[in-house]
């Protein structure tokens, strides 16, 4: 291995115990205290916590060893090895942040903030390449086995534990619990993503070979030209296409307007942009 290599593979560890870390503080400040429960095996190990008063860490770290060792043949080494990894650290963080106040008794402020922190902490482990076990490798089997999904199977496991939840509690918390896990599976797309400060422009302009030069000369973007025809019309059109900051859209909606005021033009957000002039491709 390079030295590249080593410190590449360090940082991605690095990474699943941070996300590992976060996630362990969001089940104990915010979840746990207040009876809101998780999905997937953390849940059931907040379910057995509430039940039999067994530490939430060990819980975590038992349960998912059968996990594991049934799916050792449907995982690659990397993603075996820092998911082990990633458990390991969540069920030791669990256990040396137990028995601390929770920051709030607020059920509406738990689920949120609670969602938002696990929602960080998980988005920079599915950055880092890794997870925390549990029914993810459950559903990766099935889906391989069966013709089940991995969002079906998903869903059917953590519908069960807000079920049981809602039997063993109150009804209140299972939806509560809902919302926690919304709100961080909002998060994680975000943190995985990015907050989207980029807008693909697809302009049909009469005056195409204007509004590109205009574009890649005052904006220094670049600008790609799609063949296209007309319905209606059956009339041949440069189509322009390019990707443009937030910042700059203005200028370039008034570049437009200075060239062809008649121009057709749709906008949509673009989650990640990679490539010359954003950010750069990385392997995974």
């Amino acid at each position: 291995m390079t030295v590249k290599g080593f410190f590449g593979e360090l940082k991605r560890f690095g990474g699943v115990a941070v996300g590992a870390c976060g996630v362990a503080l969001s089940l104990n400040y915010f979840i746990v205290p207040n009876r809101i429960v998780d999905g997937g095996v953390a849940g059931i190990a907040i379910l057995i916590h509430y039940l039999l008063g067994l530490p939430t860490g060990w819980l975590v770290l038992v349960l998912n060893i059968p996990v594991f060792l049934l799916g050792f043949r449907f995982m690659g080494k990397r993603f075996l090895f820092l998911s082990i990894w990633g458990v390991l650290v969540v069920s030791l963080a669990l256990e040396l942040s137990a028995g601390v106040r929770p920051v709030t008794q607020d059920l509406l402020l738990a689920s949120l903030f609670g969602g938002l922190l696990t929602g960080v902490g998980m988005g920079i482990i599915f950055r880092s390449q890794g997870s925390l076990g549990g029914t993810d490798i459950v559903a990766l089997i099935l889906n391989g086995k069966f013709s089940f999904s991995v969002g079906q199977v998903l869903l059917a496991i953590d519908a069960a534990i807000f079920t049981v939840a809602a039997f063993l509690f109150k009804p209140e918390l299972a939806m509560y619990a809902i919302i926690y896990m919304f709100v961080a599976t909002r998060v994680v797309d975000y943190v995985q993503a990015g907050l989207s400060h980029t807008k693909a422009a697809i302009i049909i302009s009469n005056e195409p070979d204007k509004i590109a030069r205009d574009i890649m000369t005052i904006l220094e973007r670049g600008v790609t030209f799609l063949n296209g025809s007309g319905a209606y019309s059956g009339e041949n059109k440069k189509i322009i296409y390019c990707v443009v900051t937030r910042a700059e859209l203005a200028r370039v909606k008034e570049i437009i307007r200075e060239n062809d005021p008649g121009a057709f033009v749709a906008l949509s957000e673009t989650p990640e942009v990679l490539g010359e002039g954003f950010s750069p491709v990385r392997g995974r």
